[in-house]
């Protein structure tokens, strides 16, 4: 059923809802607990918050580095299903996204926008399930958070101990593993409905069954049912050659950018002997989005006029293998992964036709049918993503009471990425399309091969009882490829014009369903093997850290994080050489009045060298050159205070001086040319000073908590305000003056939720302003083409949602 036939019946099933929530408290015995005693129980604990973000178990505030840890019961508060959800209450942390499934992610303002195609740069922020890692190349997977034991965000370079895609930080989910000790289960449920969309709703289960002494199983699984918002209205549009006006009568729809998540986790423990346990573990997940999830405001609020299909299918699977034990006084670990996915898409793409035919006013003289007639010139794009990622890593750790400790481990890791991106015209002449591909206006088909192997270590030493000096490092080789084919089809006139397909064909097709191979190494007697950037080299990390007092813990870390290099789908074009982001900072981490308030915070200044940048070039091909270098200054602070009983306030925010210290240059950057003036044709996309895009100067959020007693009751109230301020979406002036900087935004979140025995029951209103905040923006354009209609990917409008759960 639509999101929009639902809607009449969502205040009907609101109060349903809510007379039967009160029906299950009502009869669920209450535990030996006075309310006040279990809102104590829960006032403040973030501090003695366990965490593995140094690959050892440590208490958050003794571990010198600048972390945010989201546990369980904040994660629940905080109405946290998706990276979206929690990335907001995470200062150091900004994000670009097109739609779920498709987020860059990025720490401390080392973003140069632009990131996320198939064939672009790698991340500059590692993403980890427990021990394994997960980040994959153009967009973060949208897991669904349920069940899960904490996320902990690690700012600053972290590629020392977790390699090449935590150059500027590292994310790491935390699932709840088996317990041997009892049978546990529980479920969750909510509905929701969106301001001016649809409504939705999640169902969540879990159980633990221990299956003997030392033999445990964790399953977990997930239904949610995301509303829609965005509104696809009628319209047309009239092409140059005349007679040719189009309608968009078939993908007219309200609220059509719904989406559709299912998906599961289990996990075994075994328990081989006292000192060994393996765990071997699946999860996968299956996301379906429809429509689109930007809104143009020419056309209204919440609304775009788009003329093709628009879908996107995610689907990944990961298996992973956990072992974990002693030999002698040695912890040993192994973390070994396989994760499989594919996401097919189905994109408009009529704003390129349209617009490239209002700047090229002859380019839909080449659109034509096999009977020489002109036809709707609008395109729309298939694409066929497959991508796998394998990884194995082994450590050995020394116990941690030693006064000299140490940590080693090698790491290997091999992507792959099969790529297909099919831009297709309706009833396109066979002599247009690529050979052997009717109605295909251009392809992509390329296969992507990113090999790393790195050694790292870390040495821990306690000068004192109360200073210590920690220095790690790791030793990293990497070898990436690409091959395969790119363009327009022999007999399309554009080929020769702009030199981009067959006619670059250098031998026979090395990828499935290409006509030829355009871009490889030619070898002796024309063998064909993939282009290659490879390179090695090494990082480092200093820390030293001062426990001054039982309740002050300073500390001064010098690190460093690296991306690879890579090739550019564009064959024309050299490779791209690997960036660095060298971290200097200052941090501490305090509590006061046994306790009641806790000041953590850091500063610190990031010099991010050879920037790796990807944006739209000729024919809007995907290009990505090293961009010069940028220097980010900065500070972050982490307040939480109980002032009185049952009263939490947390208060946190990053401060980001991001900017260019050279000239960024059309063709190149260097020492000996920091004025873009040679050679020919040279010139500044970017001057001196430029402010980075994609981060704000401020982001913060306030949350204040009270927890308090209703007769037999457990009750709370909380509100959460989370603020972002003015960015721009784009590093070059050009787009700059296209897509125009973003303004500041503010959400505010209300939440009252009832605790009666093992039952929850909540109410929450969420971006409770309805403000329309801008996430990103974007055109589909090629230079010359751009200013058409720029796009905003907005927060989800104001929401309100009941949950009800238990767990026995």
């Amino acid at each position: 059923m639509a999101d929009h036939d639902l809607a009449a019946g969502a205040a009907k099933l609101s109060t349903r809802t809510v007379l039967l929530i009160g029906a299950a408290l009502a009869g669920t015995p209450a535990l030996a607990q006075t309310p006040t005693a279990a809102a104590e129980a829960e006032v403040f604990d973030a501090g003695e918050m366990v965490v593995t973000a140094e690959r050892r178990s440590e208490t958050l505030d003794k571990v010198p580095v600048a972390i945010t840890a989201l546990g369980t019961a904040k994660l629940d508060q905080l109405q946290v299903q998706s990276f979206n959800d929690f990335a907001k209450f995470l200062p150091s942390v900004s994000f670009q996204t097109a739609g779920p499934g498709f987020a860059q992610v990025y720490f401390r303002g080392v973003a140069s926008g632009g990131d996320g195609n198939h064939s672009g740069p790698l991340p500059s922020v590692g993403i980890y399930l427990d021990e394994q890692p997960i980040t994959t190349i153009g967009g973060t997977l949208d897991l669904h958070i349920y069940d899960i034991a904490r996320i902990e965000a690690l700012a600053g370079p972290q590629g020392a101990l977790y390699g090449a895609s935590s150059q500027a930080g590292t994310i790491r989910y935390i699932s709840n593993k088996p317990d041997f000790d009892k049978l546990s289960y529980g479920y969750d449920l909510e509905f929701n409905s969106v301001s001016k969309g649809g409504v939705g709703g999640v169902v969540e289960a879990f159980v633990n069954v221990p299956l003997s002494e030392k033999i445990a199983l964790r399953v977990v699984g997930w239904y949610d049912h995301d509303a829609g918002y965005i509104d696809n209205v009628a319209g047309t549009r009239t092409y140059s050659v005349p007679g040719i006006t189009i309608n968009n009568n078939a993908f007219v729809r309200k609220d059509y950018n719904y989406v559709d998540t299912w998906g599961g986790r289990a996990q075994l423990a075994i328990k081989i002997s006292d000192d060994w346990t393996i765990t071997p573990g699946i999860m996968g997940q299956r996301q379906k989005s429809n429509g689109f999830f930007g809104t143009d405001p020419n056309v209204g609020d919440l609304s775009v006029r788009h003329y093709r299909p628009e879908r996107a299918i995610d689907d990944w699977v990961q298996a992973s293998l956990t072992i974990e034990g002693k030999i002698s006084d040695f912890d040993i670990t192994y973390a070994g992964s396989y994760l499989e996915r594919k996401v097919d898409t189905q994109s408009d793409y009529s704003d390129y036709s349209f617009f490239y035919d209002a700047f090229y006013t002859s380019y839909v003289d080449f659109i034509r049918n096999n009977a020489g007639q002109f036809i709707d010139p609008s395109q729309a794009i298939d694409g066929f993503d497959r991508f796998t990622k394998q990884s194995q890593e082994l450590r050995i750790a020394s116990p941690t009471d030693w006064r000299l400790r140490f940590i080693v481990g090698g790491f290997y890791q091999r992507q792959t990425r099969d790529i297909e991106q099919q831009y297709l015209v309706g009833g396109l002449a066979d002599s247009l399309s690529v050979t052997g591909r009717p109605g295909l206006w251009w392809l992509t088909k390329q296969d992507r091969v990113d090999r790393d192997y790195a050694i790292f270590g870390q040495l821990t030493f306690d000068i004192t009882k109360r200073l210590t000096l920690t220095g790690g490092g790791r030793y990293y080789w990497y070898d990436n490829s690409l091959i395969g084919f790119f363009g327009f089809g022999a007999g399309n006139p554009l080929g020769p014009l702009f030199g981009f397909g067959e006619v670059l064909c250098v031998g026979p097709a090395t990828t499935q369903g290409a006509p030829c191979t355009n871009l490889a190494n030619v070898g002796p007697g024309g063998t064909l093997s993939p282009r290659k950037s490879v390179g090695n080299g090494g990082i480092h990390k200093l820390n030293l850290s001062w426990q001054a007092t039982d309740d002050a813990l300073l500390y001064f870390t010098w690190s460093r994080g690296f991306r690879p290099g890579g090739i550019n789908r564009n064959g024309t074009l050299p490779p791209y050489d690997a960036d660095f982001v060298t971290n200097y900072e200052l941090g501490w981490k305090t509590s006061f009045f046994d306790k009641k308030l806790r000041i953590n915070g850091a500063v610190y200044q990031l010099d991010w060298d050879g920037i790796q940048l990807a944006f739209l070039g000729q024919v809007g091909l995907t290009e990505i050159q090293n961009a010069g270098n940028a220097r980010i200054r900065g500070a972050e602070f982490d307040i939480t205070v109980a002032p009185v009983r049952g009263l939490v306030i947390t208060a946190s925010g990053s401060y980001n001086d991001a900017r260019l210290t050279t000239n960024y240059c059309r063709i190149s950057t260097s020492a000996t040319n920091a004025d873009c003036t040679a050679p020919a044709g040279n010139f500044i996309r970017a001057p001196i000073g430029q402010q980075l895009p994609v981060t704000a100067e401020f982001k913060g959020n306030l949350i204040g908590r009270y927890d308090f007693g209703i007769g037999a009751y457990d009750a709370h109230f909380q509100t959460a305000i989370a603020y972002t301020g003015p960015r721009w979406a784009a590093l070059r002036t050009d787009q700059r003056d296209i897509l125009g900087r973003m303004p500041e935004y503010t959400t505010v979140d209300f939440s009252f939720g009832v605790k009666r025995g093992n039952a929850t029951a909540e109410v929450y209103l969420n971006n409770a302003l309805d403000d329309r905040g801008n996430l990103n923006r974007f055109a589909q354009c090629s230079p010359g083409t751009c200013g058409g209609i720029t796009y905003q990917i907005v927060t989800q409008p104001r929401t309100f949602g009941i949950k009800f759960g238990q767990k026995f």
